[in-house]
């Protein structure tokens, strides 16, 4: 058995409940060009796709939808922030996961991700984060994941990523990694939980005998 030594996060719907932080973002942006909020199924697409894919969605006219990105620079993240809600396990489980595993986040956020990090006293707490500004293609390709594997000098077998949409779950795939769905019967995963706690139970059946201490020592070792 082929110990896990990385694994990675997507962030909304997984560290974070960020649905309503999305439709309040992007509804004001809409209101800002006398637009209709969104649609269930929008909400959904702006929920798992980047900020670039989100606007081209909602305004077709190119030069309405960089009119639309000129005004969501002038946007404060900080006023959606009430809007956020941290998963209860996760501090717990990253404080367990310190010196064990390698942590990285892969999301398809852009320049909203260290606000949200800072806010909720999460920065530095994990080893990479990767947004799609640091990628050529966002998610569903699989450049984040690469590039999360390349940091750590990882083999695909050797790392998981936990995920919440279809999304995730396609860019695990073209990565080679093992999916973990999260809250989220309906994808295809190799598995699936319902509370990021449960990780941690989950990583101890997956590490062959002395695992984790084998995990521990090459963490702390230079590279």
């Amino acid at each position: 058995m082929t110990p896990i030594r990385v694994v990675a996060f997507d962030c909304d719907g997984v560290l974070f409940d960020t649905l309503e932080a999305n439709r309040h973002y992007y509804n004001r942006i809409l209101a800002r060009f006398g637009r209709p909020p969104l649609d269930a199924e929008r909400l959904r697409f702006a929920h798992a796709h980047t900020v670039h894919e989100t606007l081209e969605l909602l305004f077709a006219d190119p030069g309405e939808r960089e009119a639309a990105h000129a005004f969501r620079r002038t946007i404060d993240y900080g006023d959606f922030i009430a809007h956020l809600t941290i998963e209860p396990d996760l501090k717990a489980l990253l404080d367990w996961m310190g010196g064990r595993f390698h942590t990285a986040i892969a999301t398809n956020r852009t320049d909203t991700m260290g606000r949200l990090l800072r806010a909720f006293g999460l920065e530095g707490r994990f080893d990479l984060v990767v947004t799609s500004l640091d990628v050529a293609r966002p998610k569903p390709a699989p450049d984040c994941l690469l590039k999360i594997l390349e940091r750590f000098a990882a083999e695909p077998r050797e790392a998981l990523f936990v995920g919440d949409s279809a999304v995730d779950e396609a860019t695990a795939r073209a990565a080679g990694v093992a999916f973990v769905a999260y809250r989220n019967p309906a994808l295809a995963a190799a598995h699936h939980i319902d509370a990021l706690g449960r990780l941690r139970d989950l990583l101890d059946g997956l590490q062959p005998p002395g695992g984790e201490a084998s995990a521990r020592q090459r963490k702390e070792t230079p590279r």
